[in-house]
């Protein structure tokens, strides 16, 4: 492994990213080094650090989290640009879909260290191989029924796999939450710990997962993940094309 870490490190202003020597990345999210909000330009640069991310042999667990008290409640919907205009949409689709594609293709196991609520992309984390939630967690989708659009951009695939059809299809509608202790009731949520024991039982995983042989890990990643993955392929593009429609049609809501 190499002694010097590699600039895209720091190349991702609100993603910050340190590494054991073992190969454990952990990927911080965060807006000036306090909870994250998430943004236009954290859409963009997602995508380009998962590949950065994927191509770097040096890495071999990945672990996603957030800073503070919270994993991601706060979108600053306005930076995303015109929503509206299928010229912006377009740049938006290909975005929306290379980072969830990107994490299901992951060659590596992927451990969340859930740090509170997530009300924001909450797909991100419930996506993991293995999930670890602090007690105050709560998971939602706040932007898109708020926004007034479809949330096609993945969030309804990886809720239907990890809590299941009827139940995401119901919260979806009633634009519902359920918490860290019904997550793991239902199998989408590993452990629940208080949020100071969070980020140390995740990188208890990580480091365990490590310390096998990396086909071993590479490979396991790509075998456990193949349902997801296909169902990403299948229905992320149009489920990001049906959010566009409706993204259209509010230039002309009264």
């Amino acid at each position: 492994m190499s002694t010097t870490n590699p600039a895209y490190f720091t190349a991702f202003e609100n993603i910050a990213m340190s590494r054991t020597e073992s190969g454990v990345l952990t990927v911080r999210f965060h807006t000036g080094d306090g909870p994250a909000t998430f943004t236009g330009r954290l859409h963009t640069d997602f995508p380009r650090a998962l590949h950065e991310i994927g191509e770097d042999r040096d890495n071999k667990v990945l672990i996603l989290t957030g800073t503070g008290d919270r994993f991601m409640t706060d979108i600053d919907g306005a930076s995303l640009g015109d929503i509206t205009k299928p010229v912006q949409w377009d740049r938006t689709l290909g975005e929306g879909r290379r980072v969830m594609q990107r994490l299901a293709d992951l060659e590596m196991p992927i451990v969340a260290a859930v740090n509170g609520p997530a009300s924001v992309h909450s797909e991100y984390v419930l996506l993991a191989d293995i999930v670890v939630a602090a007690d105050t967690t709560v998971f939602s989708d706040f932007p898109h029924l708020t926004f007034g659009i479809v949330p096609g951009d993945g969030i309804h695939i990886v809720w239907e796999e990890a809590i299941g059809l009827n139940r995401a299809r119901y919260l979806t509608l009633t634009h519902g939450s359920f918490t860290a202790e019904e997550a793991e009731r239902w199998g989408a949520v590993a452990e629940v710990h208080p949020l100071d024991k969070v980020l140390s039982r995740a990188e208890e995983h990580a480091e365990n997962l490590a310390a096998r042989p990396q086909l071993l890990t590479r490979y396991l990643a790509v075998t456990l993940r193949q349902r997801v993955s296909r169902r990403m392929a299948e229905g992320l593009q149009v489920g990001m094309a049906l959010e566009g429609l409706t993204a259209a049609d509010l230039a002309y809501q009264s």
